[in-house]
């Protein structure tokens, strides 16, 4: 049974949170008695502890006259300092510190002895008490004393303490981050660095396991690339997306991808946030854990996971040498990425389905069982030129559909053979989507009618951000279903290093104007186009299409043969 010397039991909830509270596990009535009437009657006790609080409430105390009931008041309240009686009905001597002190971490305890008992008080100080009481020998001004006393020790000591383990923590972090930029000068794939980094931090005492994962192109959920340390079955168990609206996106690992930001749960059964993954956690006994993006500028890599077996792990300057292990690491998957698309012809593409553009053509595919292919799209100002081939239908009902087609205008018929021809047409309707992707370093690599589906591939160079292309063109238009991703290589280059010049030296109109020229057929004996007809559809004078022609050609055979 417990009593407390300032409230009843019923008006206990009301006590304030800054009110300063003491437990007393003493059996005596007469020993209680007299320790709760010399702190029922002084302020002075409150106002050593807490000088810089302006605090009025008196110390609460709180009794018990058993152990047991001392530890369980102490794990169900918040407590400052435990008075101790050593000998209890359910325990006695020094062992009744010991296991209060165990069972009570960073609590400090005031330990109270008979007269005969001060040999016991000194050997209490050497097992972790902060001070003891002659109870004969107690007055109201001793026990304020050793009671701030013992505070003061206390505070002192779990600074000092908080202080060396996060200097050991940066220390060892720093090593941590040492060894990394070693592995990343070494390393020749992403796939191996990202490694090294879980093996690495894995490898700490600090920590049990590390894991990187990025999110599914086209989807919200998280998926997991490489781990280390990691015990069988967890990253199976766990779901983790970057849906702000779902449980499983509210956690740190979504929450670092959406935000940006280094995010830490440094105690996994309090935070509420954590709830989907908490028992997978605590089955592994995991306390604490902080998530790391991995980003540079616009491109998000993904999210580096590390977690803990002691709560509390993640301290302010730790947080700080982690978010600069992501920057390092994103910085270094991008130097991977540039040299990989330096020495290699890869590019990824992004294909999508596209519900209602061009419907009328898309039905007369299914109707004819034809096919219409658009091979190359050339931006103008504010015009689209789309270039393509059709197979199995008539001109005449392919001209037909065209003209009762919203967004398609100006039908060209360029060439003509036995089972095919070739066409020219203005797409203003796609204007804004080409853009889109142009803007954000991608290209409509090709776009396909067949079989009743509009199908369009978007190209991007390795290491771009497939994600953030894939929700900008959802944003741009909502009936495109993203449908895959692929790796594969560009045609095949020959050594005129022509592709570099249309990409690095010609401006977008030099460009526009050579590409027109070539799928218009300009070039072709007989022309396929004057260049009056290539620049009224580019929206420009013909004097000024043929300057940018010249100078688009005069740059292009100038790489040619100053090469050879």
């Amino acid at each position: 049974m417990s009593e407390t010397d300032t409230q009843p039991a019923e008006e206990k909830d009301a006590t304030p949170a800054d009110a300063l509270r003491i437990l007393l596990i003493e059996d005596n009535p007469g020993d209680a008695r007299l320790i709760q009437e010399m702190l029922r009657d002084t302020d002075e006790l409150v106002q050593r502890v807490r000088p810089a609080e302006d605090v009025s409430q008196p110390p609460e105390t709180f009794r018990e006259n058993r152990l047991e009931d001392g530890l369980a008041a102490a794990k169900s309240e918040s407590v400052d300092i435990i008075l101790l009686d050593l000998n209890l009905p359910d325990s006695e001597g020094l062992k009744t510190l010991e296991t209060v002190n165990a069972e009570t971490a960073e609590t400090p305890i005031v330990v109270l002895t008979g007269v005969r008992d001060q040999q016991v008080g000194v050997k209490a100080l050497q097992r972790g008490a902060q001070d003891f009481l002659v109870k004969d020998e107690v007055t109201s001004e001793l026990l304020v004393r050793t009671i701030h006393h013992a505070i003061e020790r206390a505070n002192q000591q779990r600074e000092r303490r908080q202080q060396r383990e996060q200097l050991e923590a940066l220390n060892r972090l720093n090593r941590i981050g040492h060894d990394i930029t070693h592995a990343m000068i070494t390393t020749e794939t992403r796939t191996e660095l990202e490694q090294q980094v879980c093996d690495r931090l894995a490898e700490s005492d600090a920590y049990r396991f590390a894991w990187i994962g990025e999110v599914n192109p086209g989807s919200d959920s998280v998926v997991p690339k490489v781990a280390a340390g990691v015990e069988e079955g967890y990253l199976d168990e766990i779901q983790i997306t970057v849906d702000e609206n779902h449980d499983s996106g509210r956690g740190p690992g979504g929450t670092a991808i959406r935000t940006g930001q280094v995010q830490v749960m440094n105690d996994v059964e309090t935070a509420p946030e954590f709830e989907p993954w908490r028992e997978a956690a605590r089955a592994r006994d995991y306390q604490s854990l902080a998530a790391i993006p991995i980003s540079h500028e616009d491109l998000i890599y993904g999210v580096l996971g590390v977690y803990s077996s002691s709560p509390r792990a993640f301290a302010g300057p730790e947080t700080d040498i982690l978010a600069r292990i992501g920057d390092v690491v994103a910085h270094a998957i991008t130097a991977i990425e540039r040299k990989d698309a330096l020495v290699s012809d890869a590019v990824i593409e992004l294909e999508f389905r596209v519900d209602a553009m061009a419907e009328p053509l898309v039905d007369l595919s299914a109707a004819e069982s034809c096919t219409i292919e658009f091979e190359q799209l050339v931006g103008g100002d504010e015009t689209l030129l789309a270039y393509g081939s059709a197979r199995g239908v008539s001109q005449d009902a392919f001209r037909e559909v065209v003209d009762r087609t919203d967004g398609l205008d100006d039908l060209r018929f360029l060439a003509s053979r036995r089972d095919d021809f070739k066409f020219e047409l203005v797409a203003p309707a796609a204007v804004s989507l080409f853009e889109t992707i142009a803007t954000h370093g991608g290209r409509v690599a090709s776009a396909t009618i067949d079989e009743g589906e509009f199908r369009f591939v978007v190209e991007l160079p390795r290491g771009r951000d497939t994600r953030r292309m894939i929700e900008l063109i959802k944003a741009r238009r909502d009936d495109v279903t993203y449908l895959a991703q692929r790796t594969t290589e560009r045609r095949e280059r020959g050594d005129s290093g022509s592709p570099s010049v249309l990409e690095e030296e010609l401006t977008e109109k030099q460009r526009a104007a050579l590409e027109t020229a070539y799928f218009a057929g300009y070039f072709d004996w007989p022309r396929g186009s004057t260049g009056e007809e290539i620049a009224d559809r580019l929206g420009i004078a013909p004097a000024t299409f043929n300057q940018h022609l010249r100078t688009a050609e005069r740059k292009f055979f100038d790489s040619v043969f100053e090469e050879r």
